[in-house]
């Protein structure tokens, strides 16, 4: 998708769903953090091995603006840009578009900073040089 510095297609599939038939909102959440986890180990940034060295990328907030719902059966778009925040916090703004028509399903702005092994804020720099201001 144009403007966006990844995207990520996926299905909705029937166990995420509500008795409505519409998926549940805290399942968006799920969407939006797999697409960043596939996002950062295609820019080279192992979210795993990171954990592995005791530096742990963490979620400090999540502002979700719900638009229309996805149902059992739709495909659809994760789409992502990450930016730094400030000294210590990255955000990943991302948008949900159903497929095909990429009618808008949701917006989020997912702010986030990475903890070193003492569990301080200190962004690695593995990450450090994906960040624009």
């Amino acid at each position: 998708m144009e403007g966006y510095a990844f995207s990520l297609e996926m299905h909705v599939r029937d166990y995420e769903c509500d008795i409505q038939g519409i998926v549940n909102n805290g399942i968006y959440q799920n969407y939006l953090e797999h697409a960043r986890h596939v996002y950062l180990k295609k820019i080279g940034v192992d979210f795993a091995a990171l954990a592995r060295q005791g530096i742990h990328l963490v979620v400090v907030r999540a502002e979700l603006d719900y638009k229309q719902p996805l149902q059992t059966g739709d495909d659809f778009v994760v789409a992502l840009n990450m930016k730094r925040e400030s000294k210590l916090k990255f955000a990943f703004y991302q948008d949900i578009f159903r497929l095909p028509d990429n009618k808008p399903i949701l917006n989020a702005k997912i702010i986030g900073t990475a903890l070193n092994p003492h569990g301080r804020p200190e962004i690695p720099t593995e990450l450090e040089k994906f960040l624009s201001d």
